[in-house]
């Protein structure tokens, strides 16, 4: 990647709904250049996918809950078991294997604290792995964003 890519790739983040000639225009390149960079980058998997991203509360997912997870035993089955069934909750947009007092981190959406107690009751503490919890309501994200820079 040279310092064409990493350009093209920030013009990306910003707005991937912007056309090859605006990209080109703004790198100094030409259309069909631009294209073959997009394409390249896709190919080699710099670039995995293309989403919208959601305002949160517009529909009505805007309490996000940080739960940390202890598992019950560290085996390889518990936590490939732990792992899948977590990845089928529509509620956890974000599940991270961490290290430190607990195992996992996850990110949950929900609409209010009445459907975060539904969301644990009826479906976390569904998932025979976990031993512990521990959770944090975010007050004010500070910083939010999805781009990766260079």
């Amino acid at each position: 990647m040279d310092a064409l890519d990493k350009k093209l790739l920030g013009l990306l983040q910003a707005d991937c709904k912007k056309t090859t000639k605006e990209y080109a225009h703004a790198l100094g390149l030409s259309t069909t250049a631009v294209y073959e960079r997009i394409k390249r980058l896709e190919r080699e998997g710099v670039i995995t996918n293309y989403v919208a991203l959601v305002d949160k509360k517009k529909v009505g997912r805007d309490f996000t809950v940080l739960c940390h997870v202890r598992l019950i035993q560290h085996t390889k089955d518990n936590i490939l078991r732990f792992e899948k069934q977590v990845q089928q909750l529509d509620e956890v947009s974000e599940c991270h294997h961490v290290s430190g007092d607990y195992d996992y981190i996850l990110t949950i959406n929900v609409a209010d604290m009445n459907a975060y107690r539904l969301f644990m009751v009826n479906k976390l503490t569904a998932i025979d792995q976990i031993g512990s919890t521990q959770s944090s309501f975010v007050i004010n994200a500070i910083k939010k964003s999805t781009a990766v820079y260079f």
